[in-house]
């Protein structure tokens, strides 16, 4: 009120409660069907001394009229004590019934000449149906929003639906068959990508005596090609990450596909061995995407992760157990390096495989497409190889990833020339070195209900000192058949280990990271199949084949001293 007209006001020592009520807003009482109970009675109402607003004339609670629009003012949010009777109040005698204006439900698009009370309104695109007379505030600030019960909040219509998820149509049990035959055919494409990962793993096992002889090296000069395939490794796990934000999911998969078919048809004409090494090298680089974005793909799943990860690295161990009963017999032929074009074709069909079901997308828009996408709203848009690298956990992941993945591929690899050395084995030794791998396999599917029952981290506990044991029966029992059924066994105890290792993945580290994280620990998983079988051959050259046993068991005492010290969980905003 101005000044001028306040001067001619004269203040009123006291308002009389039985009519005049002058603190209350009328639009504030109207949403409130406690207040006009509250003021039928007479008796509720408290006199105030002086009156924050000066009125000539009183007016009863019937009498206000809601205004056709709400003002700024008149829809400022009161706190929830204002909408409960006070503690002190007596109750209402008779509640007073008071119509309350009627809010229409979906406003027709053009309202008729002369109507009013409903409007549209177009944003970004969409229709907003909605009443005219409800104002919401352009700042988003919650204390001056409307307030309306649930039942009498204006409805609002948006027409065009096309990105917004709560107002999306349930989906049909058709589209749902549909979108289970997608999921289906993209695990089936990772599965046969990591069954050929295990393929590539197992054939060098049968091939490696052979190659000593066809290029007359030594253990030390011919574990090179382990050597050169660390490099590869260690190379497609740095690159990946930034392969991955470059290019995508679709497009890295397929390039690593293609990369192995270039190195097998390097290595079909048997040439030199500085290009058995190049081929080695591209193989590591290839296989490190590959086994990186697989593992990434299937860890970021909104359900079933453990069974998903199990399986997938099932299809490794049959790839594993597959591929040396093909190698043993090329091992025998004059043209061994014939068994690298079984080898390319295969990636050729994968290759094929790759580019028809995930078109070179990325990997969010995959998982978009058949309602897998797993997002994390608390992602953080910096450096990534900054991100990774500081987390610790990632570092004893990893490094329990390479001494696992090393011993792997060691007992795979020199089981045979040790079989072969200490307990005269013949040239179709190289059947024990499947018998490893269909263990592995099939404790990846078998152990997984033993796995939930005593729970991953004590299993993993119980398959480690399991392992030992049994090792060191194959190195103190002088018995090729003894040696045989052991190294079977270990490989049973080996296989859950891996799965297990990457489904506690998930729980400890951020997912926004997760496909980094994944393909980190999975390069240097894989460096260690190269790594630790150099070593092995460096101390074969020294020490003589014998020393292979003592190597692998310290190996395996290893990884429980690294797994104890891996967290058991860390809270992760998922």
């Amino acid at each position: 009120m101005p000044a001028s007209e306040r001067a001619g006001v004269s203040p009123r020592p006291s308002v009389d409660n039985s009519a005049v009520v002058d603190d209350y807003d009328a639009a504030e009482l109207a949403p409130h069907p406690r207040l006009p109970s509250r003021l039928s009675d007479k008796s509720a109402l408290r006199p105030f001394d002086v009156s924050a607003l000066d009125l000539n004339e009183t007016h009863s609670v019937s009498s206000f009229e809601l205004p056709p629009t709400l003002t700024s003012e008149r829809i400022r949010r009161r706190s929830e004590l204002s909408r409960h009777r006070p503690l002190d109040s007596p109750p209402a005698l008779e509640p007073e019934a008071i119509e309350l204006p009627v809010i229409r439900e979906h406003a027709p698009d053009a309202a008729p000449d002369g109507a009013s009370g409903s409007g549209t309104a177009v944003a970004a695109g969409k229709k907003l149906g909605f009443r005219e007379d409800v104002m919401f505030a352009k700042d988003d600030d919650v204390e001056i929003a409307p307030s309306f019960p649930s039942s009498l909040a204006p409805s609002i219509r948006i027409e065009d639906t096309e990105d917004t998820d709560s107002t999306a149509p349930a989906i049909s049990a058709a589209q749902k068959a549909v979108l289970r035959r997608k999921k289906v055919l993209h695990a089936a494409t990772l599965c046969f990508s990591v069954f050929l990962n295990g393929w590539n793993d197992g054939t060098t096992g049968p091939l490696l005596p052979k190659i000593q002889e066809y290029y007359s090296l030594g253990f030390a000069i011919v574990s090179l090609l382990f050597i050169f395939n660390t490099i590869g490794y260690l190379s497609g796990a740095v690159a990946n990450v930034w392969l991955t934000d470059k290019f995508g999911f679709g497009k890295v998969l397929l390039l690593g596909s293609v990369m192995q078919i270039f190195a097998y048809a390097m290595m079909i004409p048997g040439g030199p061995f500085p290009i058995m090494c190049l081929a080695f090298t591209i193989i590591g680089f290839g296989l490190s995407l590959q086994n990186s974005h697989a593992n990434g793909f299937t860890a970021s799943s909104r359900h079933n992760v453990s069974t998903k990860i199990s399986i997938l690295h099932a299809t490794y161990g049959f790839g594993a157990l597959v591929s040396p009963l093909v190698s043993t017999q090329f091992a025998q032929q004059k043209h061994w390096s014939f068994h690298y074009m079984i080898s390319g074709a295969l990636y050729v069909l994968n290759t094929l495989m790759i580019w028809f079901v995930f078109r070179g997308k990325r990997q969010e828009v995959i998982k978009a497409e058949v309602d897998d996408l797993n997002t994390d709203p608390n992602a953080v848009d910096s450096n990534k190889y900054r991100q990774i690298f500081g987390i610790r956990e990632v570092h004893f992941l990893s490094t329990f990833s390479l001494i696992y993945v090393g011993t792997e591929v060691t007992i795979g690899s020199w089981s045979v020339t040790y079989v072969q050395e200490k307990r005269h084995g013949t040239p179709s030794s190289g059947y024990i070195s499947s018998g490893f791998f269909a263990g592995l396999m099939l404790g990846r599917i078998l152990l997984m209900w033993l796995n939930r029952k005593i729970g991953e981290r004590r299993a993993l506990f119980l398959y480690a000192l399991l392992a030992i044991q049994l090792e060191v029966t194959v190195w103190v029992v002088p018995s090729l058949v003894e040696n045989a059924i052991a190294v079977a066994f270990v490989g049973l105890l080996l296989g859950p280990m891996y799965p297990i290792l990457l489904n506690h993945s998930t729980k400890i580290l951020p997912r926004w990271l997760l496909t980094g994280c994944m393909g980190y620990i999975a390069g240097v998983g894989q460096a260690g199949s190269a790594v630790l079988p150099f070593i092995t051959g460096v101390l074969a050259s020294r020490f003589g084949i014998a020393s292979l046993q003592p190597f692998i068991v310290s190996m395996m005492s290893t990884m429980i001293v690294i797994w104890a010290l891996i967290p058991r969980v860390r809270h992760v905003p998922t």
